[in-house]
């Protein structure tokens, strides 16, 4: 595949993620899509266990897709499966947050500059000036925290889609829900919001500019910010 091939592909890619509609998938991984959603959204509490035969019977399926589900939910670290006791929603841990943000900001950055310095970058520039806009527009926004979340979520699958590096793509998608529920936390406050959506302008600039080394170090920061803030109110929850 050409250079200028490569770029259309990912663009194309990256727009489909904003596309309406559900991607396909199969039967387990749509059980395992809802049941990510409702672990990183807090309706499921760390340390519950996902009583398989219940959910069998609320999506009307056998247990055999439901078991399928877990096991995805298992490699995405967001639930842990024991002998003769079933799945258990992973608990949040200070070690797991510094271990995975401090690879997420090398990774991120690595994406982030690869996207700066691709010649192609001014395809993907429309959506990513769009869905930043959208981020300025809720971090004013003090109610509206979980949609700011879901919307930084959004963007890195966008950016990760984009990436010419096929294992950069396929590292950072396999990180993509284990990170979420700290990323919750590490953008719990309008402060924080506020302080994100600084760095998502500071990247949009050196993607414009064709700046690598200014989109790496933003990336990294933004990164880094999150893991900090993420540890912070992990303390203030074990002080209780």
């Amino acid at each position: 595949m050409t250079s200028k091939a490569a770029a259309a592909a990912g663009a194309a890619a990256a727009a489909a993620l904003l596309a309406p509609g559900p991607l396909t998938q199969s039967l387990p991984e749509q059980i395992a899509a809802q049941l990510a959603a409702r672990i990183t959204s807090g309706a499921y509490a760390p340390g519950q266990r996902v009583m398989e035969q219940a959910v069998a019977a609320e999506f009307a399926v056998s247990r055999g897709p439901v078991r399928e589900a877990l096991r995805l939910l298992e490699k995405d670290g967001l639930v842990t499966i024991l002998a003769r006791r079933g799945a258990q929603v992973t608990n949040l841990t200070i070690p797991e947050v510094k271990e995975i943000f401090d690879i997420r900001a090398a990774l991120n950055g690595l994406r982030d500059r690869g996207i700066a310095e691709d010649p192609d970058r001014h395809r993907l520039l429309p959506l990513l000036e769009a869905e930043v806009a959208e981020l300025a527009r809720l971090a004013r926004d003090p109610k509206r925290g979980d949609d700011y979340v879901e919307t930084v979520f959004r963007l890195n699958r966008l950016l990760t889609a984009a990436s010419r590096s096929v294992r950069l793509r396929t590292i950072l998608g396999a990180l993509a829900r284990q990170t979420l529920r700290y990323s919750r936390l590490g953008l719990a406050t309008e402060q924080r919001r506020r302080q994100s959506v600084k760095h998502w302008l500071e990247l949009v600039k050196a993607i414009r500019s064709g700046d690598g080394e200014r989109a790496q170090r933003t990336a990294e920061k933004r990164v880094l910010d999150s893991r900090d803030a993420a540890i912070k109110k992990l303390q203030e929850l074990e002080g209780r």
